[in-house]
């Protein structure tokens, strides 16, 4: 059964380890450090951890320093990195101590995150996976959301500390179902992303401002938190990255793949995921995914400009 909790609850007193500190890993650390959460931070890069100093953290140099904590996040690029930072050398199991549980919130493959889980178990480690919707501003404005599966008593020993990472936490279940919710919901960030650039280049090259467009499908029974949070972008074609078409790809290519092993036909994810790559092959890696609205925009031969308007976000 799917429980849903949002009512944030005391912080127990298990200390807590922090393994990755990207612009999400960064963001989700201080949240716990500023619910006043004991944490130790890791990162590859020490310098870009250092600041969380300025919150309480304690910074180490390899993620083996943290396995005397009870429960220990990780927040990585992908599932090689996952399995370098927990049993690698200088990896978390490097050592005879072992945390109480791990608690993974990385968007990796479900077959990834089980070999990993498979390992901690022999240590007598249990692992929850845990991926989030929202970037780092979502995170800061207290709106980041989690699924998560795996054992309901691990899940229980977490909670608290999954709920002051931001808005809700959604148990789905054990083993890896998180991954798959996760996985479906970035196809649909994907599908999302073109379908209002698709819709933003009609109405423009229709004679509609973006701006004018977005802000009635906000207040429409079709608006939602991500189109609401994404106008202000692609009204001033800010692609300041807070999620890179290189990583939309890779989850498309996770979903596209589970629906081929499911037999489950998804040709609007295909397509979505062919813009996606039309998009890499222009050029753009770095920057946000949504370019879309920029690359749909040349293929409809509309020369699109930033429009010099103030528009809310709806992140208060």
């Amino acid at each position: 059964m799917v429980e849903k909790t949002s009512n944030k609850r005391e912080l127990g007193s298990f200390s807590v380890g922090w393994i990755g500190a990207g612009r999400m890993g960064y963001a989700m650390a201080r949240r716990l450090l500023q619910a006043g959460a004991d944490v130790a931070v890791y990162n590859r890069t020490r310098a870009k951890a250092e600041p969380l100093t300025e919150d309480g953290a304690v910074i180490v140099d390899h993620p083996s320093e943290l396995a005397g904590r009870d429960i220990v996040f990780t927040m990585v690029s992908g599932p090689a990195d996952l399995k370098q930072v927990i049993c690698g050398e200088n990896g978390l199991l490097s050592t005879a101590v072992t945390p109480r549980l791990v608690v993974d919130c990385s968007s990796v493959s479900e077959e990834g995150s089980l070999e990993v889980r498979e390992v901690l178990a022999e240590r007598g480690c249990d692992m929850l996976s845990s991926p989030v919707s929202g970037n780092a501003k979502v995170v800061a404005a207290g709106q980041l959301t989690v699924v998560v599966s795996g054992p309901k008593a691990a899940f229980d020993l977490a909670e608290p500390y999954l709920e002051a990472l931001g808005e809700g936490v959604t148990y789905v279940g054990e083993g890896e179902l998180a991954r798959m919710v996760k996985i479906c919901h970035n196809v649909l960030l994907g599908v999302v992303t073109q379908s209002l650039a698709e819709i933003a280049v009609l109405a423009e090259k229709g004679g509609v401002p973006r701006h004018a467009l977005l802000d009635f499908i906000n207040n429409s029974v079709m608006g939602s938190i991500f189109s609401t949070y994404k106008a202000p972008a692609m009204v001033k074609l800010d692609w300041t990255p807070t999620f890179t078409p290189l990583l939309l790809r890779k989850d498309m290519d996770l979903g596209l793949a589970a629906g081929a092993r499911l037999g489950v036909p998804m040709s609007v994810a295909q397509t979505t995921r062919d813009m996606v790559q039309r998009s890499i092959d222009a050029g753009h890696t770095d920057c946000d995914f949504g370019i879309l609205l920029e690359e749909q925009a040349k293929a409809s031969g509309l020369d699109i400009q930033p429009e010099n308007v103030e528009v809310d976000d709806g992140l208060h």
